[in-house]
């Protein structure tokens, strides 16, 4: 939400301020809800049962934040391991078998997924990648969604869930099943899509000569093609997505030598991002205190604000680690993966948030639904249609539980009213006024102001995507409700000072 004038540096001593104020406000925030947590500790522990703290000596550890309870359980079992395992495959096959390293790709994420999903869970995925591939035959983008839409909606069918539960051995490998299923959906609308753009290209920028030959001999390529993306291994589970575009333009390219001192750099990385998370809910109860109405009511005006900060600020630092172990294995691949998601609290626009915390996710979306049905390039109507569109699918995707449709209105809203006002503040008249009346380094403050507006509202939304429509509720009233003066004009004010931060960070 930059508005078409060129943004100049502050004084020093001005910055310095706000990045202290910033800094401060995390800390003294993120203290009062360690105290509440500690203060209220025997009553948590009997409701959730707090689990006996391992990282920091003398503290319990709240392990009621599913996704992170999950995959840690799941990475110290088997996806560790087999990772480990890829990387050690990948080298072997770029050393001595460089010319057929996609197959081996195919064959090892294959095997892969058999050993943690099973043979069914293995067999369902291939019936999800066979219609998808049959279907796109067709060379029809419309029926290709409708295919799509219709296998995802099957993820959210009870007696197919039940069916799949069936067939596995606990509830956490159904779980594992439904994550692998469902984004593996969105790499088979992208080969869909690209195979119904560019046909020829459906099996890769060196291969004509396969797809020259009609028929069954064509159908099999694909389908190997298609496999290989779906079940290249590190990206198989969780993501990050990348297009099939990019990575068959990508997983052609000769593997480049990589320094030990880089691996060994991205690996301690990674454990510095999975230490900080584990003192985060080793120091702060968050999650726990986030499942009930009570809490919430109870907390401190600091406190609440340190439970909004940490709880997004645990949900990046969760997907630095889940997306940033896999990310080094791509790149050792020769693949280029998305950008890591950036840091929630320099994050100071709606806008900003889509673009550059699931980059990946903001990629897909915007080449095969926004684009395709006009984005900004087909007047403002079209814009408003595609954007609410991309939204939609996204709330979809994830279920279309009732709190994803406030999370995604919430966002919609709050990206149609960032570019209205860009649109507005770019537009001749208003522009002119104000560079005539303010100087450059106050139409900066001036955009972090509005921008202060915006980051309380994208703290609302994704307090409803990670806590629920009781925290967004119970947030919304306690601050701009019944605190509209005490409480909400001090957090306008270190807003203003986290979006200083964030325009300073985007000018660097």
């Amino acid at each position: 939400m930059t508005p078409k004038w060129e943004l100049v540096s502050l004084p020093r001593w001005e910055m310095m301020a706000y990045w202290i104020l910033s800094f401060a406000s995390h800390l003294y925030s993120f203290y009062q809800l360690h105290r509440f947590s500690k203060e209220h500790e025997v009553s948590l522990d009997r409701e959730v049962q707090l689990e006996r703290g391992f990282f920091i000596w003398g503290f319990k550890k709240d392990p009621t934040d599913f996704e992170w309870s999950f995959w840690n359980e799941w990475a110290w079992r088997s996806l560790l391991w087999s990772l480990i395992g890829h990387a050690v495959v990948s080298r072997l096959a770029a050393y001595y078998l460089p010319q057929f390293r996609l197959a081996v790709f195919a064959v090892y994420g294959l095997f892969s997924a058999g050993w943690l999903l099973g043979l069914w869970g293995v067999t369902l995925l291939m019936l999800h990648l066979s219609i998808s591939l049959v279907v796109a035959q067709l060379r029809s983008p419309a029926l290709s969604w409708f295919c799509s839409l219709l296998l995802l909606s099957t993820l959210n069918v009870s007696a197919l869930q039940d069916l799949q539960r069936g067939w596995c051995s606990s509830e956490d490998q159904y779980y594992l099943l439904l994550f692998s299923t469902a984004v593996c959906s969105l790499r088979c609308i992208s080969f869909s899509l690209e195979m119904c753009w560019h046909p020829l290209q459906a099996g890769g920028p060196n291969h004509y000569s396969f797809l020259q030959v009609k028929g069954l001999k064509t159908l099999i390529f694909q389908f190997y093609k298609l496999t290989a993306y779906c079940f290249y291994h590190p990206l198989f589970y969780n993501g990050p997505i990348m297009t099939y575009r990019d990575f068959s333009e990508q997983i052609e390219r000769p593997v480049c030598k990589v320094s030990v001192v880089y691996v060994l750099s991205g690996i301690l990385r990674v454990f510095v991002w999975w230490c900080l998370a584990e003192f985060m809910i080793h120091f702060m109860y968050m999650h726990a205190i986030q499942s009930n109405e009570t809490y919430l009511e109870m907390l401190p005006h600091w406190a609440l604000g340190g439970l909004a900060l940490a709880l997004v600020q645990f949900f990046y630092v969760k997907y630095l680690v889940l997306f940033g172990a896999v990310s080094l294995l791509v790149k050792l691949d020769g693949l280029e993966p998305p950008t890591l998601p950036r840091c929630v609290s320099i994050m100071y626009s709606f806008t900003g948030m889509w673009r550059h915390f699931d980059v990946g996710l903001y990629k897909w979306l915007i080449r095969y639904i926004y684009v395709p049905l006009g984005g900004s390039r087909h007047g403002v109507f079209w814009k408003i249609v595609s954007t609410a569109l991309a939204f939609g699918f996204v709330c979809f995707w994830h279920g279309c539980h009732d709190y994803l449709l406030y999370w995604a209105l919430l966002n919609w809203i709050g990206v149609l009213v960032e570019n209205v006002l860009a649109l507005l503040f770019s537009s001749h008249p208003l522009h002119h006024v104000i560079v005539c009346c303010l100087s450059p380094r106050m139409q900066r403050r001036g955009l972090a102001l509005i921008s202060a507006f915006s980051t309380a509202l994208l703290i609302l939304s994704n307090l409803f995507f990670l806590g629920g429509i009781h925290v967004g509720r119970i947030f919304w009233k306690r601050v701009f409700v019944q605190g509209w003066s005490s409480v909400a004009v001090p957090m306008v004010a270190f807003l203003y000072c986290f979006a200083q931060v964030g325009i300073e960070w985007d000018m660097r």
